[in-house]
């Protein structure tokens, strides 16, 4: 696979330098950053990322491993440098990516949408679901009883995908 070679193609004479070679070289340029373009340009913003400045980037790259990765505790040099001027809530909390409000979407402006895919008489004579069971999980997300928003989303690309894949439709606009 495209990261395992990025990895097996590195210099680096240690396996955290390797990954590091290959998130650097394929996972940032490829995916991260290109999410990060998109984001910024669909609202006139833009951005930088400061640590991925090329003399930072060589410099980290000579520090030893054990300061990039401790335990199970990455970042580790970056967060010792900083503790002192970052709230321990930063300096702790889990890493997050770069999520989209499906939640919100769904029981908003897709809720609409949502309903109309999912509880069509398509979808149901296909039989792989209980239509009041995936009614239940929309009126549930709906009314803020739970989040069910990544569910609902890998729901409604089965449908979608069984709609173009299998039933040959060009659009999967719902009519």
């Amino acid at each position: 696979d495209y990261l395992e070679s990025k990895f097996r193609g590195s210099n680096a004479k240690n396996n955290i330098d390797r990954t590091l070679y290959a998130d650097l070289t394929g996972y940032l340029p490829e995916d991260l950053l290109v999410k990060m373009d998109v984001a910024t340009m669909a609202h006139s913003l833009e951005a930088r990322s400061p640590l991925l400045d090329h003399k930072f980037v060589e410099f980290a790259a000579t520090l030893p491993p054990e300061w990039k990765l401790k335990g199970l505790k990455s970042k580790y040099i970056l967060k010792e440098t900083f503790k002192d001027f970052l709230p321990r809530g930063i300096l702790t909390r889990r890493k997050q990516g770069f999520g989209i409000p499906l939640g919100k979407w769904f029981a908003g402006a897709w809720l609409g949408y949502l309903k109309e895919v999912l509880l069509s008489e398509k979808a149901s004579k296909r039989g792989y679901f209980k239509m009041k069971n995936i009614s239940r999980l929309i009126n549930d997300h709906a009314e803020g009883k739970a989040d069910y928003g990544y569910c609902l989303w890998t729901l409604l690309m089965l449908e979608l995908w069984h709609r173009v894949f299998i039933d040959g439709e060009t659009s999967t606009m719902v009519k």
